[in-house]
């Protein structure tokens, strides 16, 4: 399973949920009909989707099947949403390691000065380039926004989980 997005908290009285995708482009997951849903321990439930659109910002309003009343909407909050790796398009062949942004989610960023800034918890899409949302290593403080630049993001390492970037831990 490829972990593409989860769940906000309901929308609405009727068992809409939002939905925060990890995916490039804000409806990618609205090319699956069927979703699978899990508390993030391996367990995943597949769960078919009624309605599903994008909303504001960058969310998804949607609602299951078998959810209809804001209750169990309510009950979904914090699950994570998946698709089977075998049902998402191939990655295009460049010689490199390919990955999908979800594999990204959660990887730990180091400096080039081997400092621990933190984990990826998104990436956003800005136009001019994308950009590495990482939770600061020291929970008090401001999530750290890094360019995914070639200049800025030196390796991906999806094996062990880590991303290097040349970034400082005051920017």
């Amino acid at each position: 399973m490829v972990v593409m997005g989860h769940v906000i908290g309901p929308h609405g009285i009727l068992g809409c949920i939002k939905v925060h995708p990890y995916t490039e482009y804000i409806g990618g997951l609205l090319d699956y009909s069927t979703w699978w849903i899990g508390n993030g321990d391996g367990t995943w439930r597949e769960i078919e989707v009624a309605t599903a659109r994008t909303s504001s910002g960058n969310t998804l309003q949607v609602r299951f099947k078998e959810c209809a009343d804001r209750t169990l909407a309510t009950q979904l909050t914090g699950m994570q949403i998946a698709i089977p790796r075998n049902q998402l398009p191939n990655l295009p062949e460049t010689g490199e390691e390919g990955y999908y942004w979800s594999d990204l989610i959660g990887a730990q960023v180091i400096n080039l000065q081997d400092q621990k800034l933190g984990s990826v918890i998104g990436l956003l899409e800005t136009g001019a380039n994308d950009v590495l949302q990482v939770q600061n290593a020291d929970k008090n403080k401001e999530e750290i926004l890094i360019p995914f630049i070639d200049q800025a993001v030196i390796n991906i390492d999806l094996e062990s989980g880590v991303i290097t970037v040349d970034w400082g831990i005051d920017y």
